[in-house]
């Protein structure tokens, strides 16, 4: 019988061999996966406030924030399986595989800034030219919610921010391990939906999503500066994200399960 999936040593092992493989891309290709990649997060950013910013909470309770963490997954779907670099994931799964010895901490450097570069781009274009240009969100509620996400994300405390940030990471780049360790699509995508509506129900910072949902309430008229996003949320969310996925996933389980490989 074929067993649908790895052990943990298993997956480490695995995420140990695609951290190598991230590492040695070259910049032009970090740069365009990375804009991919922000995309597609931001793709499951849209359809979060499509379907979940149209419940209103008067009856509802806590529904609005079920479909809008039901939704988001789309977005680690789409970079996971059609392939694409995401900064976030990229902390869990290039860690391990530098503390193996199989990465060069220069090639984590540099993967981690130049996709995160990309993403930026990614996530911007998808906000202003299919978010804000095509007028998806240009009435209430959604218009009201799409700013309202924006300033509350930017007006958090740095400690708040940076906190919720790593349990994001930690749960995103969970996800991305369950996805490493199913052998079918199927299994993948379960392996995925589950931890990634989880951090966005609870309500975690995830730094790549927020290059959408920010400068997507700025372009709607939020209140809101740049100066604001990049210090208030972006600073705090991606240090967060970094702890998150680098040392609660990737290093930790490297510890658990990969020294003895």
């Amino acid at each position: 019988m074929t067993v649908g999936f790895k052990k943990p040593g298993e997956i480490v092992d695995s995420a140990c061999t695609i951290g190598k493989t991230k590492t040695e891309e070259s910049i032009a290709r970090l740069l365009v996966l990375g804009f991919l990649a922000g995309a597609y997060i931001a793709f499951g950013g849209t359809v979060a406030i499509a379907t979940g910013k149209g419940i209103t909470a008067e009856g509802f309770g806590g529904l609005s924030k079920l479909v809008f963490g039901g939704t988001f997954p789309v977005g680690l779907m789409l970079v996971v399986i059609a392939g694409s670099e995401l900064f976030t994931g990229n902390c869990g799964v290039i860690t391990p595989s530098c503390l193996a010895g199989r990465a060069k901490w220069v090639g984590l450097l540099k993967n981690w800034v130049f996709v995160y570069i990309g993403n930026f781009i990614g996530s911007l274009f998808v906000a202003y030219c299919l978010g804000y240009l095509s007028n998806l969100f240009g009435k209430d509620p959604y218009l009201s919610g799409v700013q309202g996400i924006a300033v509350g994300k930017v007006t958090a405390g740095f400690w708040q921010v940076f906190w919720r940030g790593v349990g994001c990471n930690w749960l995103v780049c969970l996800a991305v391990w369950l996805a490493v360790s199913s052998n079918d699509i199927v299994g993948k995508i379960w392996g995925i939906w589950f931890p990634i509506m989880a951090f966005v129900a609870i309500g975690f910072e995830h730094s790549i999503a927020n290059m959408f949902f920010v400068p997507l309430g700025i372009f709607y008229g939020a209140p809101v500066t740049w100066g604001q996003f990049l210090l208030n949320n972006l600073l705090p969310s991606t240090l967060g994200n970094i702890i998150g996925g680098g040392f609660f996933v990737g290093t930790i389980y490297w510890w658990l399960y990969g020294r003895q490989s």
